[in-house]
């Protein structure tokens, strides 16, 4: 007995997947967010961060830095849940048209999806720069992946992909048209 999926069971099923991690991307935004606000309240509280990050001893090196590197971590995770909303969103508008897949909406949804992931690697590079500049200075704070700002360059990486898929829907989009036309 063969079991056979179909596509739009696959998509069905990467729509539930994509609404379980945008709500837990979400909800880790909101706890980076609503921690750094925190702190301008009750400083107190900053023993623990979000997800038992420790950064006491940076805020007590200087709370401006302490603020850009939260500023830094609070974006990433932001545009991280935005990257599954697009997701989300194409998946529940039905925009993702499976017999005429070059058009203008994918082509839409795929730039933004390059420009977030670019923007991305570019605010994981300077938060890893900034995190690096603090060690030399003798900060004692968690490493760059508990932070949440290792791997920059595979975001980059997907970024430039992400741009090169673009473009072929791009120009397969002038290729539908053209075909349109002379029919």
């Amino acid at each position: 007995m063969e079991i056979k999926i179909s596509t739009a069971q696959i998509l069905k099923l990467l729509y539930i997947f994509s609404w379980i991690i945008f709500i837990g991307l979400c909800i880790e935004a909101g706890g980076f967010l609503f921690n750094s606000v925190l702190a301008l309240v009750r400083p107190d509280n900053i023993g623990v961060f979000w997800h038992q990050i420790d950064l006491t001893q940076l805020y007590k090196h200087d709370v401006n830095q302490y603020f850009v590197i939260t500023f830094y971590i609070s974006i990433i995770a932001v545009m991280k849940a935005l990257i599954f909303y697009l997701i989300v969103k194409i998946l529940h508008d039905k925009k993702l048209n499976l017999l005429q897949p070059f058009n203008p909406e994918v082509r839409r949804f795929i730039f933004n999806l390059c420009y977030l992931t670019l923007g991305i690697g570019l605010f994981t590079h300077f938060g890893v720069t900034h995190a690096q500049w603090l060690y030399k200075q003798n900060v004692t704070m968690p490493d760059i992946y508990h932070l949440r700002l290792a791997g920059g360059d595979v975001w980059l990486f997907m970024s430039v992909t992400l741009y090169v898929i673009a473009q072929i829907f791009k120009r397969g989009i002038e290729i539908q048209n053209e075909n349109d036309l002379t029919i």
